[in-house]
């Protein structure tokens, strides 16, 4: 019974033990909240955020661990807006007692953890650090024995920081420093004045500088115990071993931080000499598994950092990469790398960092009986750097990938020559003095070949042969077939090391020549429906809306000769012209060319600068064949419809200006401009146009095909998507035909064909009146009829309005003989003159009569008018000479 009483006095302390450790926290949670976002706001200008806290005293038992979720830190000026550092959980572990503290003690904390944090540095080109964000009296009292009155101090034992990134971003050096996915832990007792801490690094480096990458995605890795000295802040390497991609170093020697500077004195080598230590250097992705790669000869690394870093001064160092005689080979590639020799040096002797300099005395290797060899010295690195340069050998460029297992996104075929030298000084470069440069010697390409997802066929280049002199450098031949294209080209580049190394622009002036030239060839072959329709899906809405982009690098002039060009269903014959590229725009000048029988000029420019291409031409087209170029001619079609029934040749002259499409074709919606357009001897055939031969069918006194187009000028102007033409003239024997109108690119038309019809052709009812007129002058009278032209070219109507006519007709003749009759009305008053008074009645006879015949002559012309408009529309064509 007694045990039985004690286990559940037991059991009852258990969990009023287990009731307490949970409803501490809640107890807590606020004063800790408050406590935190007080502590830290009141003495930083930025903002400190967070989404909650979290209390516990089961994850770290006995101790108490407080974790902030979603932490934040924003800036305020003169960086406002900019995340500092983001953080998915910060955790910090204490003694349960540091809870009851006052609020006017510190907390004093033994450990934290930060998980997947994001930290983002930037210093400004005036020199300010977005991390400066202490408040000037929360320094001014970190300097003071005060300075843990209140908030938190550290009493460290572990930590550990897990997949973080950090950001380091110098605007006025161009400098980027980017660790990923860094996990770092250290423990050890930091508490006391000395004290071994024991620590364990991983990340991966990224460093660039003035738009060069030096590191990229580099592995790396450091075990190592450091002494701890916080009283004299000095750190000492005791047992350490690192990794550099693969290569090992270690280190000896120490860091000691003073009031005013930082002394270091740091020793570091590879731990043995053999070669593929080399191999190691270069990251895993390329080197692929080194263990198994037979190596000869040596490679060593040996350095020292030694002196004073202040604000003008960095240590002194001497870094020395040495490798002899040595040779490597892949057990599974058919080549090996020989005779490699090497020797680099990286030297700092003053701690000025402009003495800084770099000299690769020897790099020399072979494959089979390939020899190649470089040397290089780089100095006053930081105000005006010196670089002079060789380079001698040749390579067969396909055995590279049979002797490095090298994953190329193009196979490599081909001899590569050379032997250069070269020397500048950067300021020459910037200001373009280039007189104060030194190049000479001969680059060599031959029987290159290249495969690329880029390009629609295999390029092969038979010869590239570059001379470089000291103010150009020349390309004295240039080789080049791909699918059905041929290419040869020569000319010069004047400035290639300010292209190279001073952000220019590449200045050239060249001449290129083909015999055919396939623009297809340059065009990658579509997918089938089902891969398009996939990569469709997968394709982000950038890749989607990609464009084709004129280099901005590029200051060129291309003088070009072909004898043919083809693109598309389009073969252009004898072309020449001049293309000139700058500023994303190409510039074509007395562009020439034989195309569908005749001669085409061409002018113009086309942009790429602004996110929709733009482009302005002036076409000047001579002795074309109409029937080719509306079948070659998309932009024909859509200008003038109708000239797919006309047969023969024209003169015209184009400009026209708009937005290009992503694939450089003219976006009609867009284009604006004016055409001007001479027929030279050309007939009509009806029956290719649906709306001219509706038009023959509804007027049967004229054969559209007989109409003479000779040296009929015509002039439209289009915007917006509609073409409007400007009235012309056709005759058809004595019926002149006056047209105007306008269409819409979505072939829709409104047109109107005015005829005037000499009243002869108006049948056999209008001549029968004309003779009961008696009246000559009636046979020349001409009668304008109006055909409406409407619907769109593939269901056009026609309309014609046989009233107005018809009044038109009879108001005529009724005119002529109202006319007459006045006239002969004058006679007989004139005659009854003399007995006037004894007349009268005689005269009103007279006067009545006219009447009479006048109101019987009108009627009968207006019937006659009737029937003879009703014959001309809808029947059957007659002989309309008769």
């Amino acid at each position: 019974m007694k045990a039985k009483k004690i286990l559940k006095i037991i059991v009852v302390l258990l969990l009023v033990l287990v009731g307490v450790l949970i409803a501490v926290p809640f107890v807590f949670e606020g004063k800790i909240k408050t406590l935190v976002k007080e502590s830290v706001n009141k003495n930083l200008n930025a903002k400190f955020d967070f989404s909650d806290v979290d209390l516990s005293f089961f994850k770290s038992f006995p101790q108490a661990t407080v974790t902030i979720e979603d932490m934040s830190l924003v800036n305020f000026k003169p960086f406002e807006g900019d995340t500092l550092l983001v953080a998915k959980t910060v955790s910090v572990s204490m003694s349960v007692k540091e809870l009851f503290k006052d609020k006017s003690e510190p907390m004093v904390i033994n450990s934290f953890v930060i998980d997947e944090a994001k930290v983002n540095v930037l210093v400004n080109k005036d020199g300010k650090a977005n991390y400066d964000i202490a408040k000037a009296d929360a320094s001014e009292k970190s300097e003071t024995p005060n300075d843990a009155q209140e908030g938190f101090s550290l009493s460290l034992e572990s930590y550990s920081i897990n997949s973080t990134t950090i950001g380091y971003t110098d605007e006025g050096s161009e400098m980027q420093l980017l660790i990923d996915g860094l996990n770092h832990a250290g423990s050890g007792d930091l508490s006391a004045e000395e004290a071994k801490f024991d620590t364990d690094t991983e990340a991966l480096v990224s460093f660039e500088m003035d738009s060069v990458r030096y590191l990229n995605k580099n592995s790396l890795k450091l075990d190592a115990l450091i002494g701890v000295d916080l009283k004299n802040n000095k750190y000492t390497f005791l047992e350490n071993k690192a990794l550099i991609n693969q290569l090992p170093l270690v280190f000896d020697g120490y860091v000691k931080l003073n009031d005013d500077n930082q002394e270091v004195d740091v020793t570091f080598k590879t731990p043995s000499s053999d070669f593929k230590n080399f191999l190691a250097v270069i990251p895993e992705v390329y080197s692929k598994n080194i263990g198994q790669v037979e190596t000869k000869g040596n490679f060593e690394v040996d350095g020292f950092f030694k002196g004073i870093v202040d604000a003008t001064h960095i240590p002194a160092f001497n870094i020395q990469v040495v490798s002899n005689d040595a040779s490597f080979k892949y057990p599974d590639l058919p080549k090996s790398v020989q005779d490699i020799n090497l020797k680099t040096t990286v030297a700092n002797k003053s701690g000025l960092v402009k003495d800084t300099y770099v000299a690769i005395e020897q790099l020399s290797f072979r494959i089979d009986e390939d020899r190649f060899s470089a040397q290089s010295f780089i100095s006053n690195l930081t105000e005006n750097p010196m670089v002079k340069a060789s380079i001698k050998g040749r390579l067969n460029l396909a055995n590279l990938s049979k002797a490095y297992p090298v994953d190329l996104e193009m196979a490599l075929k081909g001899i590569l020559e050379a032997d250069i030298k070269t020397e500048f000084d950067m300021n020459s470069i910037e200001r373009e003095q280039y007189v104060n440069t030194k190049n000479e010697g001969r680059l060599k390409l031959s029987d290159f070949e290249y495969t690329s997802d880029e390009m629609k066929h295999p390029v092969a280049i038979a010869i590239a042969d570059v001379t470089f002199n000291p103010k150009t450098v020349a390309l004295n031949a240039f080789e080049a077939k791909t699918g059905s294209t041929d290419i040869q080209a020569k000319g010069t580049i004047a400035n290639l090391l300010g292209f190279m190394f001073n952000n220019e622009n590449m200045k050239g002036d060249f001449t290129l020549n083909s015999n055919n030239f396939v623009l297809n060839d340059f065009m990658v072959s579509e997918a089938t429906a089902e891969q398009e329709e996939t990569n469709e899906e997968n394709r982000s809405d950038e890749q989607a809306g990609e464009q084709i982009k004129i280099p901005s690098f590029l200051d060129a002039t291309v003088k070009a000769n072909a004898n043919t060009v083809v693109y598309d269903n389009l073969k252009l014959k004898n072309v020449t012209g001049v293309l000139r590229i700058k500023d994303q725009k190409a510039i074509l000048e007395n562009v020439s060319s034989d195309l569908f029988g005749g001669k085409l000029t061409l002018s113009g420019d086309v942009s790429t600068k602004t996110e929709t291409p733009q482009f302005n031409m002036s076409l000047g087209m001579s002795a074309f064949d109409i029937a080719e170029s509306f079948n070659g001619l998309d932009l024909f079609k859509a200008l003038t419809p109708i000239a797919g029934a006309l047969q023969g040749k024209m003169n015209s002259n184009i400009t026209i200006g708009g937005n290009l499409n992503n694939d450089f074709t003219p976006d009609l919606a867009s284009v604006s401009g004016d055409a001007l357009a001479e027929i030279l001897g050309s007939t009509i055939s009806p029956k290719n146009s649906q709306a001219l031969s509706l038009l023959g069918d509804k007027i049967n006194f004229i054969d559209l095909d007989k109409i003479d187009l000779n040296r009929l000028k015509t002039t439209l102007s289009f915007k917006d998507g509609m073409v409007q033409v400007k009235p012309f003239q056709v005759k058809y024997q004595d019926v002149a035909i006056n047209v105007s109108g306008s269409h819409s690119f979505d072939k829709t038309m409104s047109y109107k064909a005015t005829f005037d019809v000499p009243a002869k052709y108006l049948g056999n009812d209008v001549k029968n009146a004309l003779a009961k007129l008696n009246d000559g002058d009636a046979e020349e009278i001409t009668v304008p009829v109006t055909a409406n032209i409407a619907g769109t070219f593939t269901q056009p109507t026609v309309s014609t309005d046989l009233k107005q006519a018809t009044a038109n007709l009879t108001q005529q003749l009724v005119k002529q003989q109202q006319d007459k009759l006045v006239n002969q009305g004058k006679d007989e008053i004139e005659n009854a003159l003399g007995s006037l008074l004894g007349n009268k009645k005689e005269k009103d006879s007279v006067a009545s009569k006219k009447d009479t015949v006048a109101g019987k002559k009108e009627d009968d012309i207006k019937k006659a008018a009737e029937n003879a408009f009703k014959s001309l529309f809808g029947k059957k064509k007659k002989d309309t000479t008769n």
